[in-house]
């Protein structure tokens, strides 16, 4: 895999500190909890406890934000293995032996939440964030003669470029960011080849010179400006989404009906907005109207107005890109623009559902007699 990180990742650098301690606090308890569950050794206790986390969460599924939720996970899977027993939840049962060692014991409790959290933090990757769908894992971008796709996993067969489907959920890198690209470059249609980028700078060299400035939009070049810029400034450069350009609605095909200025993908839930900047003298602007009537004008308008309505329209249904509309006014203010826009270049993941209900229920449990 290409070199692409800069500078070194801040967020993990942050987890292997948190893994260090957590291990250190793990450790300080392992002698105890060996002597109290009366495992003979820590492969033991971990194949009982760690290794059932796969049993108790849908980790092919589920998205999972933080070491909390992946921990109130795990207690409300265990728990519903414990419902699932009836008369067999009793001593004897290895599901119940393990339940019963973590409800007598506190210090088992706290080794075995530990455990999780250390666990969740060394697989943060795979159990962090949505996988697109096959559908969702390819995007056609330029205009017709002059369009590119980004893949998540391309491969060229039978004379188009695919992904390799079996490969899209393994895909290390965030879905739809600077790192993504410069991993996949783009792919040219019908052709065994792509354009790769040996780093930031000359992929976006190649958005702000090529993909943008093709276009001819004073204002499309003015935000493209804006984005390199907070690209080279971010901390964490390859993780920032791309700004994708010209998103054309009809994929790979060569006739279509409409691009979208920008896009944003956001790499945590997959979810899509776009950016149209509707100058009037573009969009709206009526010409020749000197010899029309009247009624002429309107119609004419009223149909300039319906088609811009019909492509938002079309973009949410078949994508669900919400997409949020620039008119003169605002290409007034390119720095109000930006910071918008920007709001969604800088995505984090929300923390859903806390451990501590989960853990409660979970000690809850009674047995059915």
């Amino acid at each position: 895999m290409r070199d692409i990180v800069a500078k070194r990742d801040p967020e993990k650098t942050r987890r292997n500190k948190e893994i260090e301690a957590l291990t250190g606090e793990i450790d300080k308890r392992i002698p105890i909890v060996l002597h109290l569950t009366g495992y003979k050794n820590e492969h033991s206790l971990n194949g009982t406890y760690g290794g059932k986390y796969a049993e108790y969460i849908d980790i092919k599924n589920e998205v999972i934000d933080t070491p909390e939720q992946f921990v109130a996970l795990y207690f409300q899977g265990f728990l519903r293995t414990l419902e699932g027993l009836g008369i067999f939840a009793r001593k004897g049962n290895p599901y119940y032996n393990a339940f019963l060692h973590v409800k007598k014991r506190p210090v088992v409790r706290e080794w075995l939440c530990l455990f999780l959290k250390r666990t969740y933090l060394r697989n943060y990757e795979a159990l962090s964030r949505v996988r697109p769908s096959v559908e969702e894992a390819e995007v056609w971008i330029g205009e017709e003669n002059a369009s590119y796709g980004i893949l998540v996993t391309p491969r060229f067969k039978n004379g188009q470029w695919e992904n390799d489907k079996s490969e899209i959920r393994h895909f290390k890198l965030k879905y739809w960011t600077i790192g993504h690209v410069l991993e996949t470059g783009l792919v040219i249609p019908g052709e065994q080849e792509k354009l790769t980028f040996n780093d930031i700078a000359q992929y976006l060299s190649f958005f702000k010179n090529t993909l943008v400035r093709k276009t001819g939009s004073p204002h499309e070049k003015e935000i493209a400006k804006k984005y390199c810029a907070f690209v080279l400034n971010s901390q964490s450069p390859e993780n920032v989404p791309l700004l994708i350009p010209e998103l054309r609605y009809g994929g790979n095909e060569k006739k279509h009906e409409y691009r979208l200025d920008f896009t944003v993908i956001n790499p945590f839930n997959m979810s899509k907005v776009g950016f149209e900047l509707s100058p009037w003298s573009t969009h709206g602007k009526l010409t020749g109207i000197k010899d029309k009537t009247q009624k002429a004008i309107n119609e004419e308008a009223k149909a300039n107005f319906e088609g811009e309505m019909k492509k938002l329209k079309s973009y949410f249904r078949k994508f669900g890109i919400t997409i949020l509309v620039y008119t003169d006014i605002d290409l007034k203010d390119y720095d109000a623009i930006f910071k918008e826009i920007s709001s969604y270049l800088s995505p984090t993941q929300a923390p859903k559902q806390l451990e501590f209900q989960a853990i409660e229920d979970f000690l809850a449990f009674t047995p059915s007699i």
